[in-house]
Parts: C-alpha cells; sequence; structure tokens
C-alpha cells in the first residue's frame, strides 16, 4: 500500500489531468501504434512490434501507478492552518544570517515542490528546518555544505 500524499488543489487538479491525458490520448496511440507494427508483417522479426508493446507496457505501468497516487491522495484545507508557524502550504520569507540574503519560499508536499517557482518541498532539509517555526526565530539548518541560519522575517498564506 502506498503512503497518502497531500496536495494543494492545483497539485491534484495536475495529477487528473496527466492521468485523464494518459489514458484518453496516450493509451489509444499505443494501441494504434501496435496495431499498425502488427500490420507490417511477421512478429518475430519485427521490431517496431515489439517497440511499441514495450512502450505500451511502460505506459500501463505509468497510469497505474498514477492511479495508486490518485487513491491515496488528500486535499490540504488551507482554512484549519495556523498562521503564527511555518506549516505547509506557508509563504516564507527568510533571511540567510550570513549573508543577508532574503529569499521568499511556498512549502509545499513532496509532488509539489518547484524550486524554479519558489516551492520547495517540507521534506527538504530547508523545509524541515522551517516546519513550526514563528516570525523572528532563527532556523538552524544542516546542509551537506555546513549549517544554515535563516531568520523568519514573514509567514503568509495565499
Amino acid at each position: 500500500m502506498s503512503a497518502i500524499s497531500y496536495y494543494t488543489a492545483e497539485g491534484l487538479k495536475k495529477l487528473r489531468e496527466e492521468l485523464d491525458y494518459l489514458k484518453s490520448v496516450m493509451r489509444p496511440k499505443a494501441s494504434a501504434d501496435i496495431a499498425e507494427a502488427r500490420d507490417k508483417g511477421d512478429l518475430s522479426e519485427n521490431a517496431e512490434y515489439d517497440a511499441a508493446k514495450e512502450a505500451q507496457g511502460m505506459l500501463e505501468m505509468r497510469i497505474a501507478k498514477l492511479e495508486e497516487i490518485h487513491s491515496n491522495a488528500r486535499l490540504i484545507d488551507e482554512t484549519h492552518l495556523d498562521v503564527s508557524k511555518v506549516l505547509v502550504l506557508s509563504n516564507v520569507k527568510i533571511k540567510n544570517q550570513s549573508n543577508g540574503m532574503e529569499m521568499k519560499y511556498t512549502l509545499v508536499a513532496e509532488s509539489e515542490a518547484d524550486l524554479k517557482t519558489g516551492k520547495i518541498s517540507v521534506t527538504s532539509p530547508i523545509g524541515k528546518g522551517l516546519l513550526g517555526k514563528s516570525v523572528g526565530e532563527v532556523a538552524e539548518i544542516t546542509v551537506p555544505n555546513g549549517v544554515l541560519k535563516f531568520e523568519i522575517l514573514e509567514i503568509s498564506r495565499d
């Protein structure tokens, strides 16, 4: 049994869209590719047929994995989250005490993490270090390069 994973409404929507796309577009395409390769003759020496069957198998494995993730997905209710502490879905503005650089991150579930958009996972070293902290506190976070100290400047939710 797979572990329960938590999603925002946006993340759950993306998961559903990918699953729908694989089922409604890619699955028929894979079947058509197999039929086309089958029409080309002897199946024992047909590399195109073997490749199409393998691609279909990989697609079915991906669909099964996404269905399992979807069945164990839980939507996070943001209305019940405390805004005085850093929690999942918190927007956190932090200041690196060693260089004075300020950064703003949103803490999200691991499945939705995307550093380019400022979303970091709550299971990442920085995410774990920030969880439960309040404004004004300093989070000491051990990373492979040493210990980083971040001051929590503000916490908000959008």
